[in-house]
């Protein structure tokens, strides 16, 4: 597998995830900001629109390769503050693994960030 193919699949390996769960947030936006207001964060119901609408348009963007770097570093940071708010019981096993995962792709955005999207991108094609 050459260099380009094996960052496509990445790519959409990373992006995969964010979409999925955006778009199902946009099913049960009541639940999400029900989990979110569990947590004692305010505003339960617009942190549940705008976290459906930034998972799903920087998964879409991940998986196209446009604006690799920034919504890179942005998925990344989502990532670190979404497990440290949501994952961070480490008495709870699933828990600890969940704040595990999230950190895991933060790291394979990272390196998204720095190794860039590939030649099968939107971002090779306006280069």
């Amino acid at each position: 597998m050459n260099s380009s193919t094996a960052l496509l699949l990445a790519r959409i390996l990373l992006a995969l995830i964010f979409i999925l769960a955006g778009l199902n947030k946009f099913g049960n936006i009541a639940g999400t900001a029900g989990y979110i207001g569990s947590v004692g964060l305010p505003f339960g119901t617009l942190l549940a629109w705008g976290a459906a609408i930034f998972e799903v348009v920087a998964g879409l963007a991940i998986l196209a390769g446009f604006q690799t770097k920034l919504f890179s570093y942005a998925l990344a940071a989502f990532c670190v503050v979404s497990a440290a708010i949501f994952h961070n019981n480490f008495g709870d096993q699933i828990q600890f693994i969940l704040f595990m995962k999230n950190l895991a792709m933060a790291g394979g955005f990272l390196a998204l960030s720095v190794s860039g999207p590939g030649s099968i991108s939107v971002d090779a094609r306006r280069a």
